[in-house]
């Protein structure tokens, strides 16, 4: 392969503590090298005045799997409204496709994106689904806590270690990178009836409390050494006065590694007269206090979208205020789901302060290594709106502009007015490429040093960051240039991310039985080998 040199550009490589130093960028075989004592020939790409990060990384975006294309279904004029499209290109002329997908993550300069909840007994159409994204990586979280197997052997008293083995066996035959826990046991209780779910709250049937099933998949994670920290969808979301929960759930990690998704969700209070306020600081706080816990934000932007989530206890209550008014609610053996429109008002008092305390969490997190840039695609908003979300992070003065223009009441009751801290360019490489990296634990990629893999974007700076971030001057993807000036050029094929973890074969013995006499697919058509991605989805499998 030619042998790239992007010269001239002010690199921003956190890993390696470079912040906009003018430096050259070589690239060789799909991976960055050290600049070569006898360079022979290489292309060499002026960058001159340009920015230049590793390709960007989303450790949660719902592009994948069962509950996505439920809301395809449901709200074609969403998908069709969003952006025109490419002509002459395959799905063209389809509604948001896969396609489109790794289009427009790869037009923002983001190369690895991350489906936060793959449920077991969808991962081939996930996988399938994902395969299908062109351009960009992929991997996917499992989803456990909700699947009779687990509950079970918890009921029944079994050790850690049998605990441990299931969770390996699951990340394995479902070729994913890590754990997902959403609302542990709430989609059981659900199917009994039960309509709310707290952290000590008991599955019916089964004896055991939520914070229970979390701490024994928390320790399974740490235990079996799987880089990403369990990642963890909390009870109660959406609801005033969960701050509590959060912080319950914080203190129940006792300090060992959790990720805590759209924290946002869980950062409102119950005081004032409306019931409803911002509890960001409390919570910030204590993020800032555990350093074992990380959060990614799941900000909130206004306008139309659709929210899709494996809590069906909350897209349940949701349905009442779907807008347009349809919604969609699912059960499956392993868990649930439900899909439900929504648009978020910037002159309703509600959603403009849950803006706001999205907001407040970015700003009032000390460390930028811990808090992670995400809109909870598309729970929050679109992640194509994520250029916007930088733009309202970099610019104090863009921020405040906007709180003349939501409800005046909710204005008053945050605390943005008051936050002056603006996040730079050495700032937004730390919360997209460097940290998410670490925390995924993949090594070869987030930096720019010699062995990275090539995936490079390149920026041209503006005072106004969405425009800057909304379409990247150059993306090159394994030392592949795929993006120019904003636009794809090179469609390329990502490959697929996961663990492997070892365990005890013994395991097979009762989930044989546990498929046999249970469930409605068979043990052998379950569980994917590893061959079966390469050789019927073209995508190549990386297990780290």
């Amino acid at each position: 392969m030619t042998t790239v040199r992007l010269t001239g550009g002010r690199v921003y490589d956190p890993a390696h503590g470079v912040k906009g130093e003018v430096r050259d960028l070589w690239m060789r075989d799909g991976h960055i090298i050290a600049p070569p004592a006898e360079p022979g020939e290489a292309q060499t790409v002026d960058v001159s005045g340009k920015v230049v990060m590793a390709g960007a990384i989303d450790i949660h975006s719902h592009i994948a799997g069962g509950n996505v294309n439920t809301a395809r279904v449901l709200m074609p004029e969403q998908h069709l409204a969003e952006q025109a499209r490419y002509p002459h290109y395959p799905f063209s002329g389809a509604k948001w496709s896969a396609f489109d997908t790794g289009y427009r993550y790869a037009e923002m300069g983001f190369t690895t994106v991350v489906e936060p909840a793959v449920l077991p007994l969808n991962a081939v159409q996930a996988h399938a689904e994902l395969a299908a994204i062109p351009i960009i990586d992929t991997a996917g979280l499992a989803i456990l806590g909700n699947d009779d197997f687990l509950l079970r052997l918890l009921r029944d008293g079994a050790e850690q270690q049998t605990v441990n083995d299931y969770v390996a066996w699951t990340l394995r035959a479902t070729r994913c990178l890590g754990l997902k826990v959403i609302n542990a046991g709430g989609a059981t209780a659900f199917k009994h009836n039960a309509r709310s779910f707290g952290l000590d709250d008991v599955v019916p049937m089964y004896g055991v409390t939520s914070r229970e099933i979390l701490q024994k998949l928390q320790r399974a994670v740490v235990e079996l050494g799987i880089g990403h920290p369990v990642h963890v969808h909390c009870n109660n979301l959406g609801v005033a006065g969960n701050v509590e929960t959060a912080l319950a759930t914080i203190e129940a990690a006792g300090g060992m590694p959790m990720h805590l998704a759209h924290i946002q969700f869980y950062g409102y209070g119950d005081e004032g007269r409306r019931h409803f306020s911002s509890g960001a600081a409390r919570l910030t706080d204590a993020i800032n206090r555990n350093p074992n816990i990380t959060v990614d934000v799941g900000q909130v932007l206004f306008g139309q979208t659709v929210t899709i989530s494996g809590d069906v206890l909350r897209q349940f209550d949701a349905r009442s205020i779907a807008s347009p008014k349809k919604w969609a609610v699912w059960e499956a053996e392993d868990g649930g789901g439900g899909i439900v429109p929504f648009k978020y008002r910037e002159n309703n008092y509600v959603n403009a302060l849950q803006w706001a305390i999205g907001l407040e969490i970015f700003l009032l997190v000390d460390d930028p290594w811990r808090v992670f840039f995400t809109t909870d695609h598309p729970n929050g908003a679109p992640f194509t709106r994520y250029p916007e979300l930088f733009h309202l992070l970099m610019d104090r003065d863009y921020r405040n502009s906007w709180l003349a223009r939501i409800h005046a009441g909710a204005a008053d009751a945050s605390l943005l007015r008051h936050l002056d801290r603006e996040y730079g360019l050495d700032d937004i490489a730390v919360m997209t490429r460097a940290a998410p990296a670490r925390l995924l634990g993949l090594p070869d990629r987030g930096h720019l040093g010699p062995g990275a893999v090539a995936d490079v974007a390149v920026y041209s700076e503006q005072e106004d960051k969405a425009a800057m971030f909304r379409r990247a001057h150059l993306v090159y993807k394994d030392g592949r240039k795929v993006v120019e000036e904003g636009r794809v050029v090179n469609v390329v094929k990502g490959r697929t991310h996961a663990v492997a973890p070892a365990f005890d074969p013994g395991i097979a013995d009762p989930l044989g039985d546990y498929f046999h006499r249970y469930h409605l697919v068979r043990m052998e058509n379950y569980a994917l080998l590893p061959e079966w991605l390469p050789r019927t989805l073209g995508s190549e499998l990386v297990v780290h």
